[in-house]
């Protein structure tokens, strides 16, 4: 018998588990300890992070001026980033408590972090931040808005998505009425049960 929605999620639940649970232990060799969610590496790691440090005129020497020339078009997208995290922020604020829905937190997908890495440098450490920042968001904002299609409109389309969120797959098929008024009612539940909308 071929494996049902519930047993291909269950085992892909499981394989993420273990994927995690193979990356911590690959973080647990690299770092001493934790304090206060900061990794605290020990004196010798730090040394080498420091020694392995390029400064940033040879950084820049060796970068192509192509390259440098994108700077501007990279920088400016912060513009758009930060309206659209008000936005969201604003929309999640008003909308999420009269739908009932738990808000996604920012925290939980907007990590920064990397500029504390002594092996960077000025600039590696500012892209970081960016790019903590910038892909955080898109994440936060994605499930943020995966909530939100959830709840008011879970049909698939009627053709393939190229990587869809993680609730996509319980949405009812394009076309079929009947499952949109009777299954619904217990998606939308899912996302009020644990605030994971049952992925």
């Amino acid at each position: 018998m071929p494996p049902t929605y519930d047993d291909l999620t269950r085992r892909i639940s499981e394989l993420e588990d273990a994927l995690e649970t193979e990356l911590a232990e690959k973080r647990r060799k690299v770092r001493d300890r934790l304090d206060r969610g900061r990794v605290i590496f020990d004196r010798q790691v730090r040394a080498r992070h420091r020694a392995a440090r390029e400064g940033l005129t040879s950084f820049l020497s060796r970068t192509r001026p192509l390259v440098v020339l994108t700077a501007p078009f990279i920088y400016v997208l912060i513009v758009p980033l930060v309206l659209l995290d008000l936005f969201v922020s604003l929309y999640q604020a008003v909308c999420f408590p009269v739908y009932g829905l738990p808000k996604v937190p920012r925290r939980d997908h907007i990590v920064i972090d990397r500029q504390h890495l002594a092996y960077l440098n000025g600039l590696q450490k500012l892209n970081c931040i960016y790019c903590g920042y910038a892909n955080g968001l898109i994440g936060w904002v994605r499930e943020v808005a995966s909530r939100t299609e959830t709840y008011w409109c879970p049909i698939k389309h009627s053709r393939p998505v190229n990587g869809p969120h993680r609730r996509y797959h319980r949405f009812v098929e394009f076309g079929d009425e009947r499952a949109f008024r009777d299954e619904v009612p217990a998606l939308r539940q899912s996302l009020t049960d644990d605030g994971t909308g049952g992925a």
